[in-house]
């Protein structure tokens, strides 16, 4: 090892290698006998970790040794086949070897001069979520690192496009369900608050378009600028898909740009129950996916789709003078003109690796599992007593909750609390709650292809018995 430069000789570079693969190999194979690992107090994590800054190094393979000790085991597994809170980060192995490759060749993916085939594969592969989403041949797209910056990058095309970026008296309209990224995105572009319209939604979680239409019209009558409706495409709460032909029709009418979030569900559409239920999602003005979702793919990678890529280059396209050797020829894609960031990581590698391993058929079949795998879980809790199913499964999401019979409305809110930390702290199932309506449900999303129907079971018997801890007579 050559400390002064940074290197290790060759034998050196494979033994950590393989160390580090051996890893990761045990990992995805054993994985479900690893356990969901642990959140530690800060106070515990602290003692193990807190250290001055090293003057002269360590043994990389000591280093090892703690990152196995104390760094993995405390960070909880998303991708665990229990893990069914927030929304699972079912990875696959192909594409934790491509994120692998992208950082140790340390490609650059903002300009097509210093990473011309890592812009072409992102361009192929943007182009590939394009035509499964029914997007004509103007439209185009960028990875982003979530949901959250593909809304802010969706958003700032939508504001230069329809109000030339200037904001004042200008409205945006969503539902009540609707992400918060959402309201991050617009307050970062410079919008107030009351410059996003959170509507009701109706008795599926879903925007109601007369609600809107009726917004619209009152905003117009006051002197306001309607600019952008933002429809669900599978809400984090529920799965609820808004009623997008008709919130297309609203929008079509209207002249308002229609943006999509899609963060959880519009990567569905690569299976045949996914396009049934994303109908309307070609009308899209623009559109947002997070391929680490529901395609699979390690974190992080997010995407936003335009339905003309023309406006992002109007939007963001500025190059600074020591960027003009970048520019290069008209059809050269310099992705650091399409959004915010000039310093890209190759993240279409990933998926890109991944659909051409497993082919659109298979990453198919394993979404088309996420939808059953909610439906079973729907069809337990119809079948035990003292549970009741709050929202129906849909998009591969099901919300229930506890409901002893004779009990007040508050002791049962408390209850379905109650159950979702303590079968967490048993640390063998991870479950989030939300809320609806104002009162606190269970939430159960069980979107890994790799969760089976004893994982179910598990999770199921587990929840009875807390049940009959906290309600035996129920």
């Amino acid at each position: 090892m050559d400390r002064d430069r940074l290197e290790f000789s060759r034998e050196e570079m494979r033994s950590l290698g393989y160390r580090v693969v051996d890893l990761l190999v045990d990992h995805f194979a054993d994985g479900e006998e690893e356990g969901l690992g642990a959140s530690p107090s800060r106070a515990n994590l602290e003692a193990r970790l807190r250290e001055s800054l090293p003057e002269e190094g360590n043994d990389p393979h000591a280093v090892l040794d703690q990152v196995e000790a104390d760094v993995l085991p405390n960070t909880m597994r998303v991708d665990h086949p229990r893990f069914f809170g927030f929304v699972p980060g079912p990875n696959n192995f192909i594409g934790v070897l491509a994120d692998a490759l992208a950082a140790g060749f340390n490609v650059f993916s903002g300009t097509w001069i210093s990473g011309a085939a890592a812009a072409q594969v992102e361009l192929v592969v943007i182009d590939w979520l394009c035509e499964l989403c029914g997007l004509p041949d103007t439209a185009g797209g960028l990875f982003t690192s979530g949901g959250s910056m593909a809304n802010v990058t969706a958003l700032a095309a939508a504001r230069h496009a329809v109000l030339d970026d200037e904001v004042t008296n200008a409205v945006a309209y969503c539902s009540n369900q609707t992400h918060t990224s959402v309201d991050r995105a617009l307050r970062l572009l410079g919008f107030g608050a009351h410059q996003l319209r959170r509507l009701p939604s109706d008795d599926r979680f879903r925007l109601d378009p007369e609600a809107l239409r009726d917004a619209i019209a009152l905003d117009r009558n006051d002197g306001r600028r309607p600019f952008c409706v933002i429809a669900n495409a599978g809400t984090t709460n529920t799965g609820a898909v808004d009623p997008l032909p008709k919130v297309a029709d609203i929008a079509e009418a209207e002249g308002l740009w229609l943006h999509v979030d899609g963060a959880y569900g519009a990567a569905a559409v690569v299976c045949e129950r996914g396009r049934a239920a994303l109908g309307g999602l070609d009308r899209a003005d623009s559109l947002t996916m997070d391929p680490h979702k529901w395609l699979f793919q390690p974190f992080e990678i997010g995407g936003v789709l335009v339905r003309d890529e023309r406006h992002l280059r109007r939007a963001f396209r500025l190059e600074a003078e020591y960027l003009a050797d970048a520019v290069g020829a008209e059809d050269e894609a310099n992705f650091s003109a399409y959004g915010i960031q000039l310093t890209r990581s190759f993240r279409a590698l990933k998926l890109w690796m991944t659909l051409k391993v497993f082919g659109r058929k298979h990453v198919a079949a394993a979404v088309h599992r996420g939808f059953e795998r909610a439906e079973q879980a729907e069809q337990f809790l119809r079948n035990r007593p003292g549970w009741a199913v709050v929202t129906s499964a849909q998009m591969g999401i099901v919300t229930f909750r506890c409901e002893p019979e004779d009990w007040t409305d508050d002791r049962v809110d408390a209850l379905n609390r109650h159950l979702v930390s303590a079968i967490n702290e048993e640390g063998e199932v991870f479950l989030t709650k939300t809320t609806l309506d104002g009162r606190p449900v269970l939430r159960l999303c069980p979107i890994n292809p790799r969760t089976t129907d004893e994982d179910l079971r598990t999770t199921f018997a587990r929840l009875d018995a807390l049940r009959r801890d906290h309600c035996p007579s129920a």
